[in-house]
């Protein structure tokens, strides 16, 4: 019987290393603590050691493209597969940063948005039956759908958006916010919220997927919201903690074999939410 694994990307510190701590004690399997910075990233495995656990580590950069496909090409010699995979790494300016709004438009989605696609690209190939992916998403995406055109809250919310159509319009908010024309091609004024929102459809599309190309094999795929929590991006007047921030990340991690929801949903407090 192979060894299981779960991988959390960005997992050095904040919410991450709270999942990667919550999965030591509750996963039966090897946990991987993943950081773009080889220093932090073993910092953050000795800190769990210290307590008692045991983490693994493997350098990935969820921005770099060669360090996904060496990360995804580790997995599966070593373990032949991925078993449970969280999708933490995420960047947010902060409000007091000044930074034009294009600049934090490309930024922003290229981490959040088009480097997750770029992991789901390379590791859900790898997704054994029975897996979970699990992408840490937010509840500023769904308020920022809200505040989309009509038309685009329909594509958006549309059970036939397909991948490239998402891509495309993720694709044009950047280009828009680059030309200062966001706004009136029916975007709101958030390239977080955007990003977030563009990661909640992607996960609702890779679950239709794989419910239709691999429907005998029970993989579940969602997004969630971890609240409000205290960490270097959030800062420290949230009210979570990082622990409490990685409850439903883990709750979707640890969904029982056998169980069929929730799949491609957004969750956030372990209940499926309105989207």
């Amino acid at each position: 019987m192979s060894t299981k694994v779960a991988v959390v990307t960005g997992s050095n510190k904040g919410i991450g290393l709270a999942i990667v701590r919550a999965l030591c004690k509750e996963y039966q399997g090897d946990v991987y603590i993943t950081a773009r910075d080889v220093g932090r990233g073993q910092e953050a495995v000795a800190s769990l050691v210290a307590d008692g656990l045991k983490p693994k580590f493997h350098q990935l950069d969820i921005n770099d493209l060669k360090s996904i496909i060496t990360a995804a090409a580790y997995f599966k010699e070593t373990y032949g597969g991925v078993d449970v995979l969280v999708n933490n790494a995420g960047i947010a300016f902060k409000e007091a940063d000044k930074s034009p709004f294009a600049v934090q438009a490309e930024v922003t989605l290229k981490t959040n948005f088009f480097a997750t696609r770029d992991m789901l690209t390379h590791f859900l190939p790898l997704i054994r039956a029975e897996g979970r992916v699990v992408n840490v998403s937010s509840f500023v995406g769904a308020r920022t759908l809200n505040k989309c055109t009509p038309a685009l809250q329909q594509r958006f919310r549309s059970e036939d958006i397909a991948e490239e159509e998402l891509v495309g319009l993720m694709e044009q908010f950047v280009e828009q916010a680059k030309r200062g024309e966001h706004e009136k091609g029916g975007w709101p004024d958030s390239a977080y919220g955007t990003s977030k929102t563009g990661l909640t459809v992607l996960s609702m599309i890779h679950a239709r997927r794989l419910s239709k190309e691999r429907p005998n094999d029970g993989i579940l795929v969602n997004a969630c919201c971890p609240g409000w929590v205290r960490t270097d991006m959030a800062g420290d007047k949230a009210p979570k903690s990082p622990e409490e921030g990685a409850m439903t990340p883990v709750y979707l991690a640890l969904l029982p074999p056998g169980a069929t929801q929730p799949h491609g949903k957004f969750v956030s407090d372990k209940e499926v939410q309105p989207w």
